[in-house]
This record gives C-alpha cells, structure tokens and sequence, in this order.
C-alpha cells in the first residue's frame, strides 16, 4: 500500500503535467510538450480529435494562420488509483479571431478533464478531454455591433455555443454536442472516467 508521502508526490506530479501542458502548449514549446505524453496520447477538443502528434501538427498550423487559443487554469482535483489517474481541473479558454468582419473574443469556462498514466515511473497523459460549461462572445472594439447567425449558433449546445460558433467561422468542423455541465455526454465521460481507475481499457 503507497504511503502519504508517495500519495502526495504522485498528485504533485500528476498537478504539474496539467500545469505544464497548458504552459507549454501556449508558449509553442513544443519539443517540451511532446514529453508529457505517452506515445498512444490522444486529445480531443470542440476543433479537433486525433493523436497527440497530429494535435502538435494542427495547432501548429492553425498559429501560423492566425489561429490563437489559450488557456488559464484554476483549482483541481485529482483522484488516483496505483498507477493511473484522473485529474479534473477548471479551466478557462480564451480565443480571439474575427467573425463577419468583426475582431471577437470568445471565452468558454469549463474543466480539464485528463487521463494519465505512470508508466516506467513517469506520469503521462493518455487522453486529454475538454468539459464547456460557460462561453460568451465579445468584439474586441466594445463600440462594434455583432449580428449573430442565430440558426448557426443554436446548432451548438449551451457551454461551448459561442466557441463553437467562432470555431466554425474559420473553418473547423464542430459537432454539436460535447461534455457540459450536466448533460449525457458528460455523465459518460464520468463513466470512463471511472472505468479508468479501475484497470479497464478507453
């Protein structure tokens, strides 16, 4: 049975590889990045689903389009079961783009929802998902009016409507629904969540 002090260390740990993420990836520290995963990382957010190697590819080339997408971390929980982890932390992203014309800035709340693994005595990430629970959309220049395509925006559900709204302006594929606060997709991702813990395959 692990002792307090591996207990502790292990979630400082697990803390610090969600910290870095966000710090890496916003600072385009990429080579860094790419050590905080296993090789069969995967990630998946409203704009993207696919391996570790192809998210560093695509968000390298949505920067170099213009593509800007940040993020700003706040508290966590972390639960652990031997050699694997859950750590749930909230989160906030932010990302400005123009949308018909106008310069806008998006902001979705919500959690941080990763899977890791201590593998030859590294904690690493498996599954990197995003939980939207709050967005708003705002132009840059406060005296500029939005008109908002209504029919476009309702075809995202509330939490990540306004994000998704900006996403597919620029042309990524959104779907239409993705973890929330409290609606289906969330509940699985608990269930996975916990089937994680205890030993089973994603």
């Amino acid at each position: 049975m692990p002792s307090k002090n591996s207990e502790a260390l292990d979630r400082q740990l697990v803390r610090e590889a969600v910290e870095n993420w966000v710090v890496w990836r916003d600072a385009l520290m990429w080579d860094k990045f790419r050590t905080l995963w296993h090789p069969d990382g995967r990630m998946v957010a409203t704009w993207f689903s696919g391996t570790v190697d192809e998210f560093i590819k695509v968000t390298k080339e949505g920067y170099d389009k213009g593509v800007r997408i940040f993020h700003y971390l706040h508290g966590s929980s972390i639960e652990i079961k031997g050699t694997r982890a859950i750590a749930m932390t909230k989160s906030t992203i932010s990302q400005r783009a123009m949308v018909d014309d106008v310069e806008c800035d998006v902001t979705c709340d919500g959690r941080l929802y990763d899977f890791l693994e201590k593998r030859k005595g590294k904690w690493g990430f498996v599954l990197c998902r995003r939980i939207y629970e709050k967005d708003r959309i705002d132009p840059v220049d406060p005296s500029v009016t939005l008109k908002l395509d209504q029919t476009l925006l309702k075809r995202f559900e509330i939490g990540f409507r306004h994000l998704g709204y900006l996403q597919s302006k620029i042309g990524y594929k959104i779907p239409k629904t993705m973890p929330g606060l409290d609606n289906a997709d969330v509940k699985a991702l608990y269930a996975k969540g916990a089937d994680w813990l205890k030993g089973k395959k994603l």
